[in-house]
């Protein structure tokens, strides 16, 4: 049975900063209440040509180069987002066309909120463990600027735009060690975003933020021991720390329950916000390209989203 090995990272990032600064002038709020309770100091806003599927496509790119994959060597694109441009044709779809793949591949989204990216990867590692691909293109990819109420300062601080994406190859070379995956129906909607709304209004993301973050720290502590147990691993094997970049603190309680020092977490967030499904793409190809995470390193990547949906997966990089 081959390995789901990451041969290659990418990312893309909109050109537009939104700094906290610039939010003072139109919210109720300020750039030191924002940064001490989310950590974020600025994130990125897409502009109109920056969709969710161009930036899921550029990210790929960036993957491949950095993979030396070929683009009709991919025989599976999976994009992990819950702000598609439309629903079809799917951004996977977009993807391929984008790479001029000519194979009649399958290429499909996935919709787990935040935990998106941890699902797709999950699947694409069923994929090469039973050999029915040999490249399979996983990506993370988001425009939560068009999905908050910009007038909300209890959401649309927290949001930004981007991708991530990653190349997994079947290889004898280390790779994905295990993976847990969870969902519980949110029956209180602590934490929503609607597909349509009666009267033409558009649809906003919607949380209930104090509810969602005492759940999150719990539960995102719990499966860190599952993926662990499940693994044959100990904490102290783990040599980085890649969680979804939700919010510092929650970031902070996880290294705590792992014993990690932050100096050995990826945080992304204070000039990126949360990118939901893109998050976890975009720090592992951050701290991939800075040199931080080496080949050899054991990483942990951690998520928990709307649905609610929540996730962990151990890497041998």
């Amino acid at each position: 049975m081959k390995n789901a090995h990451i041969s290659g990272t990418g990312s893309y990032l909109p050109e537009r900063q939104l700094t906290n600064k610039e939010l003072e002038a139109q919210l109720d709020t300020s750039d030191e209440w924002i940064l001490s309770r989310t950590g974020i100091s600025s994130r990125r806003v897409a502009s109109v040509h920056e969709t969710t599927s161009f930036m899921a496509s550029e990210a790929a790119k960036n993957a491949l180069e950095s993979s030396g994959v070929e683009a009709n060597e991919i025989d599976l694109i999976l994009v992990a987002t819950c702000t598609p441009d439309h629903f079809f044709p799917s951004m996977a779809c977009h993807v391929q066309k984008a790479l001029q793949i000519s194979r009649p591949i399958p290429a499909f989204d996935i919709s787990a909120a935040c935990s998106g990216f941890v699902y797709a990867m999950d699947i694409a590692k069923q994929y090469l463990a039973t050999g029915a691909a040999k490249h399979v293109l996983v990506i993370g990819s988001e425009s939560m600027s068009r999905a908050v109420d910009w007038t909300d300062r209890a959401t649309c601080v927290l949001f930004g735009d981007g991708a991530g994406a990653v190349v997994l190859s079947a290889s004898e070379k280390p790779g994905i060690v295990g993976s847990i995956l969870h969902a519980a129906y949110d029956q209180d909607k602590l934490l929503t975003y609607a597909a349509y709304l009666d009267e033409g209004k558009r649809p906003l993301i919607g949380m209930r933020g104090n509810e969602v973050f005492k759940i999150a720290v719990n539960i995102m502590g719990d499966i860190v021991d599952e993926v662990l147990a499940a693994s044959n691993l100990q904490k102290s094997d783990i040599k980085w720390l890649v969680p979804h970049q939700a919010n510092i603190r929650i970031i902070q309680a996880i290294a705590k329950k792992l014993s990690l020092p932050m100096s050995q977490v990826i945080v992304t967030i204070e000039h990126q916000g949360n990118t939901s499904a893109a998050s976890i793409p975009l720090a592992l190809d951050v701290s991939v390209r800075e040199q931080r995470i080496q080949r050899g390193d054991l990483i942990l990547l951690e998520s928990f989203g709307g649905g609610m949906t929540w996730g962990a997966m151990v890497i041998r990089y």
